[in-house]
């Protein structure tokens, strides 16, 4: 059968896989340095052009400030259309890589800045195409986005991805799988970053407290309100997670601010939190506040189009002999914009291992062809 044909390959292709994969953590792409991220892309779709051949259509897309963009679409033998979704940027900054280099242990886990989050599951896109035309199975056109901005809430690929996403067969997303069982992520939270500001009066501690209006600990008021908000049973979570203000022991602060990350399953909660952030006021009235940012994707909600997209990802594995499970994590990624818009999308597709955006980051390697077969398993399911 194809999936088994596809599954041997890649299983006799993981060797270098495996050395495609160092050659990604090896480049450093931290989200908030443009000079490495240029570079990095360049890096990146050279190889894409190595494994793949030059692509059919090319699009490039200036970040401005952020990460680049680049869509590259390779033409199928079926009208349909599948989007692949791959950031190439990292939470880990330059230099990162010297004191932590990409290594395999004697288990079979690869460790390395950014190996699982998510240079794994960009070489498994790469390597699910490449199987099915070295196959020459069934396959859509494949239109791989590669974005550098999506570690800070994709500000710059948003819009392409929503354009992107329009009218295909489905939206792949290949970030890293969840839990030691690789589940595949239907559910995912939405997310909001804000910053709130809080004006007072500076006064002496000493001489004339009272003449001031303490920006500190009218903040410190506002900060228990806030947390207030979160509900565990819906979802909701508001973390307050950076604090800072006044000038000195002695001086009634004039300033503070705070930093506030704020998660929700349920889309309606975003009114509920606005509103509540919106009727903020501390006792003090001499005391005036401000509050920036707000919301960077909505929670990914499943739709019927993407509950039959894991049940075919379900009856894949199944053939490929092992268990594909669903579940519903507090981290974003595109795929939420994808979901709002009521579009067929799977996420999670990518590598098995644990430790996103911490030291113990890893992917068992053993995992990488099931893996991999499975997202050419969807592709050559939708050439239909």
């Amino acid at each position: 059968m194809s999936l088994h044909r596809i599954q041997s390959l890649a299983r006799t292709a993981l060797p270098e896989m495996t050395d495609d994969l160092r050659a990604l953590v090896e480049l450093e792409t931290p989200s908030d340095d443009k000079e490495l991220l240029t570079a990095g892309l360049a890096e990146i779709e050279e190889w894409t052009r190595r494994r793949l051949g030059p692509p059919d259509e090319r699009r490039h897309h200036d970040g401005g400030p952020h990460g680049d963009m680049l869509e590259l679409l390779y033409e199928g033998t079926s009208p349909e259309t599948v989007l692949v979704l791959c950031h190439y940027d990292t939470v880990w900054p330059a230099g990162t890589l010297a004191e932590w280099p990409f290594r395999i242990t004697e288990d079979g886990r690869a460790s390395g800045p950014g190996v699982f989050d998510m240079k794994c599951g960009l070489m498994q896109a790469v390597w699910a195409l490449r199987l099915l035309r070295e196959l020459d199975l069934p396959r859509p056109a494949v239109r791989l986005f590669l974005n550098g901005d999506e570690e800070i809430g994709s500000p710059a690929s948003q819009p392409h991805v929503e354009r992107l996403s329009e009218g295909v067969a489905a939206t792949l997303v290949c970030e890293a799988s969840a839990g030691p069982e690789g589940a595949l992520k239907t559910r995912r939270k939405g997310g909001g970053i804000f910053e709130l500001t809080v004006e007072g009066v500076e006064a002496h501690a000493g001489l004339e407290p009272e003449r001031g209006a303490s920006a500190v600990h009218a903040l410190a008021e506002l900060v228990t309100r806030m947390a207030g908000l979160g509900d565990p049973e819906l979802g909701t979570t508001v973390n307050v997670g950076v604090i800072s203000g006044g000038t000195g022991r002695n001086v009634v602060a004039g300033r503070a601010r705070c930093g506030i990350d704020v998660r929700i399953a349920v889309p309606a909660e975003t009114a509920r939190v606005d509103a509540a952030f919106a009727a903020l006021r501390p006792s003090d009235p001499r005391v005036s506040v401000t509050l920036t940012g707000g919301w960077a994707r909505p929670p990914m909600v499943p739709n019927p189009a993407s509950q039959l997209l894991f049940k075919q990802a379900q009856a894949i594995a199944a053939e490929l002999g092992w268990t594909a499970r669903e579940t519903s994590v507090g981290g974003a990624s595109d795929g939420n914009f994808v979901a709002a818009l009521g579009r067929p999308v799977l996420d999670g597709l990518g590598a098995v291992g644990d430790g996103a955006h911490a030291r113990h980051e890893h992917v068992v390697l053993e995992h990488l062809p099931d893996r991999t077969a499975l997202i050419a398993g969807l592709l050559t399911a939708s050439a239909g």
